[in-house]
């Protein structure tokens, strides 16, 4: 079973996956950071728990199984965030843009349990206590991407140095999960930065049971005055509404807008 420590220390623990023992591996660095042990089970429990949800006294007990059952279907939505504030007040601090990005994101994301939505071993619809981001870095030489995971913290500086040291280990992996099997509890955060769009889509077939939210970030652009960052939210109607897609787009503008966190 994969279990999850955290460690008060003066150096940065990173995290790493291991099969049949645990070791740590550490570098030299000042940050508190929790330290995360898989031991190859792919699922990072003791984080949060999947917690079985009574659909029958859901007011969408029927919208989840109609659109899971009757008409499966996923849908997105891409709207422009005004980010001219948050890239300001970025400029002003060494943190990175995508790990801002990723930390604002999964704030908004484990506030709801709606994008926190799976199903049990048994087939049963569960809700994780707390779900965390699994990101995409860039091989500039091979052009292709890893994706990793780090897990999620309500501190941005605690999170914002796991992040970092996971793109600086992996930033030249040349396998798709460099980390092992991919945990049960996370969501998609991709980004684009070569370029913006007003519409994006992906056409996933056959997954009629992936209810974990899929985000995709494009490159800021300059309009009327304002710098917007172009954001896809792709989700599964069985567990999602338009409704709830445009409450975590307004939250999530007014966290970027409040810039107090990066400070």
């Amino acid at each position: 079973m994969a279990q999850v420590f955290y460690c008060h220390h003066r150096e940065l623990v990173q995290n790493i996956f291991v099969v049949l023992s645990i070791s740590f591996r550490e570098e030299a660095g000042t940050a508190f950071i929790g330290a995360t042990v898989f031991l190859g089970t792919g699922r990072l429990d003791g984080m949060s728990n999947l917690i079985p949800f009574d659909v029958d006294k859901w007011s969408r007990r029927e919208h989840f199984h109609h659109y899971r059952q009757v008409v499966p279907c996923t849908f997105s939505m891409c709207v422009e965030l005004d980010a001219t504030d948050f890239v300001e007040e970025l400029r002003k601090t060494s943190w990175k843009t995508y790990i801002a990005q990723i930390w604002a994101i999964a704030t908004i994301v484990n506030r709801h349990h709606e994008f926190r939505m799976a199903l049990t071993e048994d087939g049963q619809l569960g809700v994780w206590g707390e779900v965390h981001p699994s990101f995409t870095i860039f091989n500039r030489v091979q052009e292709t991407f890893s994706r990793v995971w780090v897990p999620y913290d309500t501190d941005f500086s605690l999170f914002h140095a796991a992040a970092a040291s996971a793109i600086r280990e992996y930033s030249g992996g040349t396998t798709l999960f460099p980390q092992g099997s991919p945990p049960s509890n996370l969501f998609d955060v991709s980004s684009i930065p070569w370029a913006s769009f007003t519409g994006f889509n992906l056409n996933v077939v056959g997954v009629t049971d992936h209810f974990a939210p899929i985000f995709t970030l494009g490159r800021y652009i300059e309009k009327h005055g304002q710098t917007i960052l172009p954001l896809a939210v792709q989700v599964h109607h069985a567990v999602v509404d338009g409704f709830h897609v445009a409450r975590l787009v307004d939250e999530l503008q007014a966290l970027i807008r409040d810039s107090r966190w990066l400070h």
